[in-house]
């Protein structure tokens, strides 16, 4: 059978729904909000989703701004990522606005093939991914307790579809210590000088760093260190996060990281608190076989994966998380002609070009495409559906 008669169901949906797919995409670049914060942007994809006939649930996992839209019946539940947070400052930074048109535009072109072979379609509306893990917060709530797999295709400067392209695992964490004030002049010995905890952790951090593995990270700031400069600080505030490879390399730096801020605190005779911020985000980890079919489906599109060397991405995403307990794709489409990388003004503006909106179609057809493959195959269908009926414990 020919590509244009197998994925023609939906190709001719996604084509037919262009324009309202795009509009999105427009409006909630004109339009960004930040972390949980996202109410206008899930009322959009919700009412675009009911217009095409998904039974759509707001305020999933007592999370206001995430959202689930249903079609179809069967035991394979294809599950759809729309993410929609922006970054502050910057909008649509990260491209999140594609994100979200793409996987609602895959959820439609899916919806005749669901008719067909008899398959259910899920699109998750994730809030917070840039800071606050409503992806992982979605999944210890069970929202992808029915998914059997789990796809979304993130915009940036090249397509990439590798089996063992990954992220990196990261945990935030927001350091306080508290402290006495004193006049900094008149009697600075009764005062325990919060902000001086925070200069010791930050040179404890700077000296661990020659012993910190070249693929981690750890970065962060002093949000507070004082009110005026003839009191000793009484509190100082400080964000940071920790980056390794996966999950145990992450465990063991973060330890000593810990350590560091304890020290800061013994130092400067200070208390101190620790708290983390989100959820800890997991290393991607890619399906073989989702990724090489939406591979394979590239050309089609005039499309080529670069192939990245090992261990060069140093992004995270709460994605990770889901790729941990469902079989999972998160592979790169291109905004093709766009030289910016994600998480800059340059591609804030990128994100909202004629090369994003082929971006969205593109990815919405390939995600499609990926879901029908899956769906007529029945070997691989029921190896995926006895993997999904196997699972018994929540991430």
């Amino acid at each position: 059978m020919s590509a244009s008669k197998r994925y023609g169901i939906a190709g001719a949906d996604i084509a037919e729904w262009r324009d309202r797919l795009i509009g999105l995409s427009h409006s909630l670049h004109d339009e960004p909000e930040v972390a949980f914060a996202e109410r206008a942007s899930v009322a959009k994809l919700a009412d675009l989703m009911r217009s095409a006939g998904f039974k759509v649930t707001e305020g999933e996992c007592d999370l206001p701004t995430a959202l689930t839209a249903v079609y179809g019946e069967g035991e394979l539940t294809i599950g759809l990522c729309a993410e929609f947070d922006a970054l502050p400052g910057i909008g649509h930074g990260c491209g999140h606005n594609i994100i979200c048109a793409i996987a609602a535009g895959a959820a439609i072109g899916l919806k005749a093939a669901a008719d067909r072979y008899g398959f259910r379609v899920k699109l998750l509306g994730t809030p917070a991914e840039e800071s606050g893990g409503g992806k992982a917060l979605m999944l210890e709530g069970g929202a992808f307790d029915d998914v059997t797999v789990a796809m979304l295709a993130h915009p940036g400067p090249i397509d990439t579809a590798g089996v063992r392209d990954t992220t990196q695992a990261c945990t935030r964490f927001e350091v306080i210590y508290r402290g006495q004030p004193a006049h900094a002049a008149g009697a600075p010995w009764d005062g325990v000088n919060a902000a001086d905890a925070a200069v010791v952790a930050q040179v404890a951090i700077g000296l661990l760093r020659q012993q910190t593995p070249p693929a981690c990270r750890i970065a962060g700031f002093v949000r507070n260190g004082g009110t005026a400069i003839n009191v000793i600080p009484a509190e100082s505030v400080m964000e940071y996060e920790v980056r390794a490879p996966d999950l145990d390399q992450l465990d063991a730096l973060r330890r000593r990281v810990r350590d560091c801020f304890t020290a800061g605190a013994v130092a400067a005779g200070a208390e101190v608190t620790i708290r983390r911020t989100a959820p800890d985000y997991l290393d991607l980890r890619n399906d073989p076989w989702l990724m090489e079919t939406y591979g394979a489906h590239l050309a089609d599109f005039g499309r080529a994966a670069v192939i990245l060397p090992p261990g060069s991405n140093s992004a995270s995403t709460d994605m990770g998380n889901i790729s941990h307990v469902v079989p999972s794709i998160h592979p790169m489409i291109a905004l093709r002609g766009a030289a910016a990388m994600p998480h800059t003004e340059e591609f804030a503006v990128a994100a909202r070009t004629v090369a994003a909106d082929e971006a969205v179609i593109d990815g919405a057809n390939l995600l499609a495409r990926v879901g029908i493959d899956l769906a007529r195959d029945s070997a691989r269908r029921a190896a995926y559906v006895a993997l999904h009926e196997s699972r018994r414990v929540r991430f």
